[in-house]
C-alpha cells in the first residue's frame, strides 16, 4: 500500500462575499481533486486541540498523529531541526522573522506592514542576518538565516515562558500591544528595537522574535505506522517535523513557500520518493496560507488551481499507473479565512480516497467545507491518521 497526504496550508476558509458567498475551495474549481472526492470519503477533522494555539506547527503534528499537547514545544525548534542546528538541553530556539514595520517614533508605536519583508529572497535575508549576528549576537545569542524571512535565534539565556505573537496575526496593527511579555521579554524587546535601528532604510527593517521552544523529540513515523516516509515541503517548519519523525526531506529547487513556488517540482519530488521505495509521501504547499495572511483572494484561488493541476494530478496519475493499492488524504492543516487573515481552530474538511474501496460515484461531493460537514467528524488529527494508515 502507498500513502499520499496533500496539505494545501490554510486553504479552508469562510464564505467570501466577493465570490458570491462561496469559499475559495468551492470557487477554485478543483477538477482533479474533486474527481477523487466523488469516489472517496469526505468529512471534517479537528486538527487543533482545545487550549492549543491554531498554528501550523500544532496542526501538522496533529495530522501526522503526534498530539501537540504532548510533543509541541514551539515552532522554532522544528525549523532548527530542519536546518541541522545543534540544540542543547538548556537552549531555546526562537523564530526571528524579518518583517517590515512602518511609522516613526518609539518601536511600540510602529505598525506591522509586512510579516515577510516583501517575501525577501534567501540571499538578501542571509546578508541581513549576518549583520544582525555580528552586531547583536554573541554571549549566548546566535542568529541563523532560514528560508526567506524565516530566520532563527538560538540562545541559552532566555526561557520559553514569555508570551510572543506571530507577526502574520497583527498585519496593519500597532505592535505595542503585541510585543513579548513575561519572563525574558525585556531582552527580546531590546533585541527587536536594536535590530530596527540597525536595519533602518531597508525593506526588511526589523526582527520579530516569537515561536519559542526547546528541542523536540518525536517517535519515528515508521515505528508508529510501519511506513517509510518523505516530507515534500519548502518551509523548514514542515521539514523539521519530517526530520524529527525520521522522514527524508528532499530539497526542491525553486520551492519558496509562497504563491510563486515550484509546484511541478514538488510533484516530481513526491513521485521520485515513491519510486525510491517510500511508502508514504506528505506534500505540503504553503501558498494558500500566505495569500490568506495578506488578504490576497485572487492569489489564493490561483494557488489552489496550481495545486490541483500541477501537484495533485501528476502524483495521483502516477499512483494509479503503478497498479498498486494506494490511499490519498487531502486536507488543510487549519482554516485561514481571508476575512481575518489569521488561523482559526475550526474543524477542516478532508477527502480520503482508497483505491481498493472506491465508493459509488457521488457527483455532489467535493473538497469543500460544506461537503465536509456532510461526512464523518474526527475528533482529532490522530484519529484521522489512524484511520488513514489502518491495516
Amino acid at each position: 500500500m502507498k500513502y499520499l497526504m496533500l496539505v494545501p496550508d490554510g486553504c479552508a476558509d469562510w464564505p467570501v462575499p466577493a465570490l458570491g458567498g462561496q469559499t475559495p475551495l468551492e470557487a477554485a474549481g478543483l477538477t482533479h481533486i474533486n474527481e477523487y472526492a466523488k469516489a472517496g470519503e469526505i468529512g471534517l477533522v479537528q486538527t487543533i486541540p482545545d487550549g492549543v494555539e491554531p498554528g501550523s506547527d500544532a496542526a501538522n503534528l496533529s495530522i501526522l498523529g503526534y498530539d501537540p499537547a504532548v510533543y509541541l514545544t514551539g515552532r522554532a525548534p522544528l525549523e532548527a531541526a530542519a536546518m541541522g542546528l545543534p540544540m542543547g538541553e538548556a537552549d531555546v530556539a526562537f523564530r526571528a522573522s524579518l518583517v517590515t514595520l512602518e511609522g516613526d517614533g518609539p518601536y511600540e508605536d510602529l505598525v506591522m506592514k509586512d510579516h515577510s519583508a516583501g517575501e525577501i529572497g534567501n540571499e538578501d535575508a542571509e546578508e541581513i542576518i549576518h549583520i544582525i549576528d555580528k552586531e547583536l549576537g554573541g554571549d549566548g545569542l546566535c542568529f541563523y538565516p532560514g528560508v526567506s524571512y524565516r530566520c532563527l535565534l538560538i540562545t541559552d539565556r532566555l526561557d520559553t515562558t514569555c508570551k510572543t505573537t506571530p507577526p502574520h496575526d497583527i498585519l496593519g496593527q500597532t505592535v505595542g500591544a503585541h510585543l513579548p511579555a513575561g519572563n525574558g521579554a525585556e531582552e527580546i524587546r531590546r533585541l527587536m528595537a536594536k535590530s530596527h535601528a540597525l536595519l533602518k532604510g531597508r525593506q526588511a527593517n526589523s526582527l520579530w522574535i516569537w515561536g519559542q521552544g526547546k528541542k523536540l523529540a518525536l517517535p519515528p513515523l515508521e515505528q508508529k505506522y510501519g511506513v517509510k516516509g518523505s516530507m515534500v515541503a519548502a518551509v523548514n517548519l514542515l521539514k523539521g517535523i519530517g526530520c524529527s519523525a525520521g522522514m527524508s526531506c528532499p530539497d526542491i529547487p525553486g520551492a519558496t513557500g509562497t504563491l510563486h513556488t515550484n509546484y511541478a517540482g514538488k510533484a516530481a519530488a513526491a513521485i521520485e520518493a515513491f519510486k525510491g521505495g517510500k511508502d508514504f509521501v506528505f506534500i505540503h504547499v504553503e501558498a494558500p496560507d500566505e495569500c490568506s495572511h495578506t488578504g490576497d483572494m485572487e492569489g489564493k484561488l490561483a494557488s489552489l488551481k496550481r495545486i490541483d493541476s500541477d501537484v495533485f494530478k501528476p502524483v495521483a496519475e502516477y499512483l494509479k499507473s503503478t497498479g498498486e493499492p494506494h490511499r490519498i488524504l487531502i486536507l488543510p492543516d487549519h482554516k485561514t479565512p481571508l476575512e481575518i487573515r489569521t488561523h482559526t481552530s475550526e474543524p477542516v474538511p478532508f477527502v480520503l480516497f482508497d483505491s481498493e474501496k472506491i465508493r459509488d460515484i457521488d457527483d455532489t461531493k467535493e473538497f469543500s467545507e460544506a461537503c465536509g460537514a456532510r461526512g464523518r467528524l474526527f475528533a482529532d488529527g490522530g484519529a484521522l491518521a489512524g484511520h488513514f494508515f489502518r491495516n
